[in-house]
């Protein structure tokens, strides 16, 4: 696991000191060794967490002949058996590692090489013969790619601020991915928070030849269920086999490798999977809260007990969310609308502290098998739907939602507006998303008046609507709202802000059994009956489950990861809280200067949530997205950086890159690697 970046450009030389300052900027995500290559028009660079072949994988990497040359950020989990096969077929290897796996793959395959991976990657290969360069991202979107375009000079990097080090790329919020975000949750590639600043779509590879950019499909799954004669048990070993030889094939590393340990059934699996193969012995990490509804250690304290494994626990109070906050949106590089990342970076910089680099996880099952609220809620709504006058329908929801106990008591026409039962509503193929998104949408009362009129006549969902795979329609509606969070949620939010970014803030890999894509293409295939058993989530998951986890575990109702929201930066009447930070770009001055959102209406929410009163679901939304959008501009509009360290270390933010100098790395990097000019 790594940071790459690198700039291409057929104009012209490319300075190499200009990677070398993107370099410094995500030195976190690779703290233990750099490397740049330079070329005639192409210079790439490396940071690297050293994981496979230690001594011997450094990169920027060549083939034989130094034709090929890759910067890689991921793991190809089956490289062991591809290696194996490229051998047979005369190729010859100087390393044992998976980055040389991939170059000799693209020599003998070409760029449809990328379907024969089994693992989570960006990389881009500079093919010195013709000129081009050949990126790819992986199928989920588990490792990010991002570029942009600043005259001749085509840059990409694994994370945004790397890109903003060259002072020709502007800087400039896109309100159509705020109007994105405050809707979606999440911004919709190859769009993102930055005007001009791109991502590569998960699932796509990208070819820049001659100036021309061309960018192509290489994964897609099909929800289409085959018809089949095959028993539920059949169905279950072959979930079972796909999950152990998933996890088997993320154990592989030359360093220990620990896991995160919420207490639900998906960490638990995994954990008690890797326990299963695992010879040596186990450590997991687990993030406990203070406040009792969140807080789930007395099922991690089941499940340690049942593995006998060795368990570290960070505690978190509220204090400690909104401590480190900034630095949550330094490195997300996108608002969001709750603050359950801050407790997963908490966590990854506990994982650092342990030596420990490596880590799976449960990330991926809700998605894959059927295991949200929100699958059961899209499931409810479609049986009231079919008969939306019936008064004992919709009172299934209180089986979900306990706590909105004026349900029932709401007019009929409320109910149906609220959850998206209106007759234009049920033909909808975002019906699934409606409510969830419809809610978050209200947010953007908040957006001031020159946002406004620039998005006006704008539809998130529209534009969604648009990309639907041409064959959406012929899947059942449980695989559609599988689609929209796998298409969507999952890799703009799941993977990035809570996962990849939080993780490599402290140089952590996470590394995702249940995204194994034999297991999403599995799953997908399934009958939705094996993934949803009436209001049961996960219910083929659970039975695989039974025999590796404990009861209390396998038996408790489902709760999604959450963390307190408005309490994180105010407190409760007992410990009230305030932080500079908070105050500071929250003011009527810097909202207004900001020129993103209405000063009144933001100092009234604050005033509220100030004051005690129990802010709602839309209030909590409010606040952290408000909050975090402006502290993307202080940081990357106003240049008021953040190191990635948390504020209460007392670092200062700084407008520079690290101590050490471009000129210094360039020199450094290349003296251990050949260069061609």
């Amino acid at each position: 696991m790594c940071g790459i970046a690198g700039i291409v450009d057929f104009q012209g030389p490319v300075n190499p000191e200009r990677v070398g300052r993107m370099l410094d900027r995500i030195r976190h995500r690779g703290p233990d060794g750099d490397g740049i290559y330079l070329d005639r028009g192409a210079v790439l660079g490396h940071v690297r967490l050293s994981i496979i072949d230690v001594g011997g994988g450094g990169q920027p990497m060549h083939n034989e002949d130094k034709t090929l040359w890759i910067t890689f950020n991921g793991e190809i989990f089956n490289y062991v058996e591809l290696m194996a096969d490229l051998k047979q077929r005369g190729h010859v290897f100087g390393s044992r590692c998976d980055t040389e796996v991939i170059l000799h793959a693209y020599e003998e395959y070409g760029e449809d090489c990328v379907r024969l991976f089994n693992g989570q990657w960006s990389f881009a290969i500079w093919d010195v013969r013709n000129r081009k360069l050949f990126a790819s991202r992986d199928r989920l979107g588990v490792r990010p790619f991002f570029y942009t375009q600043a005259g001749s000079q085509f840059l990409f990097a694994s994370e945004i601020k790397a890109l903003f080090e060259n002072s020709d790329v502007s800087r400039q919020i896109d309100p159509v991915a705020l109007a994105q975000l405050f809707t979606l949750w999440t911004t919709i590639p190859p769009r993102t928070m930055f005007q001009g600043v791109q991502e590569l779509p998960p699932g796509h590879s990208l070819t820049l030849a001659d100036g021309n950019l061309k960018i192509a499909r290489h994964w897609s799954p099909d929800y289409q269920a085959e018809p089949t004669a095959r028993s539920e048990q059949d169905f279950a070993e072959q979930l079972h086999e796909l999950l152990v030889d998933a996890t088997r094939l993320r154990l592989r590393s030359d360093v220990p490798v620990g896991a995160y340990l919420s207490g639900g059934l998906d960490s638990s699996l995994t954990s008690a999977l890797v326990r299963r193969f695992t010879d040596s012995s186990l450590t997991t990490y687990s993030v406990a809260f203070d406040d009792p509804e969140f807080d789930e250690s007395r099922f991690q304290a089941d499940v340690t007990r049942q593995l006998g494994v060795r368990n570290q626990t960070i505690r978190c109070a509220y204090s400690d969310i909104g401590t480190v906050f900034p630095n949550v949106v330094w490195h997300a590089e996108k608002p969001m609308l709750r603050t359950a990342p801050a407790p997963l970076y908490l966590l990854s910089r506990l994982v650092k502290n342990d030596d420990c680099k490596v880590v799976v996880t449960g990330e991926g099952a809700d998605e894959v098998l059927g295991g949200y609220d929100l699958f059961k809620e899209a499931k409810i709504r479609r049986f009231w739907a079919r008969q939306p006058g019936s008064k004992f329908r919709p009172l299934l929801l209180n089986r979900l939602y306990p706590y909105l106990p004026n349900l029932r008591a709401q007019s009929d026409a409320y109910r149906h507006a609220f959850f998206h039962i209106r007759e234009e509503d049920r033909t909808d193929p975002l019906f699934s998303h409606l409510p969830r998104w419809d809610t978050a949408s209200k947010l953007q009362l908040f957006f001031s008046e020159a946002v406004r009129e620039s998005v006006a006549g704008y539809d998130p969902c529209d534009e969604v609507r648009s990309l639907l795979p041409a064959d959406f329609t012929r899947w059942d509606g449980f695989c559609q709202a599988q689609y929209l969070e796998k298409a969507h949620l999952l890799p703009g939010y799941i993977l990035s802000s809570q996962g990849d970014r939080m993780a490599m803030a402290h140089g952590v890999e996470g590394r995702f059994p249940f995204l194994d894509h034999r297991v999403v293409e599995f799953a997908s295939k399934l009958p939705s009956r094996l993934k949803m058993r009436g209001l049961c989530e996960k219910h083929l998951l659970k039975r695989v489950a039974a025999d590796f986890v404990p009861k209390t575990v396998l038996s408790r109702s489902k709760q999604p990861y959450r963390a307190p929201d408005s309490k994180s930066f105010f407190g409760d009447a007992a410990r009230p809280l305030s932080f500079d930070y908070v105050e500071d770009v929250l003011s009527p001055q810097r909202i207004r200067s900001a020129g993103l959102f209405q000063p009144e209406a933001v100092s009234r929410l604050v005033q509220k949530l100030r004051s005690g009163k129990a802010g709602g679901t839309r209030d909590n939304m409010a606040l952290v997205g408000v909050l975090s959008t402006q502290l993307l501009v202080d940081q990357f509009i106003n240049g008021q950086f953040i190191d990635g360290n948390p504020v209460s270390e007392g670092n200062d933010r700084c407008n520079q890159s690290n101590s050490r100098s471009a000129t210094s790395l360039t020199t450094t990097s290349c003296s251990a690697r050949e260069q061609t000019v």
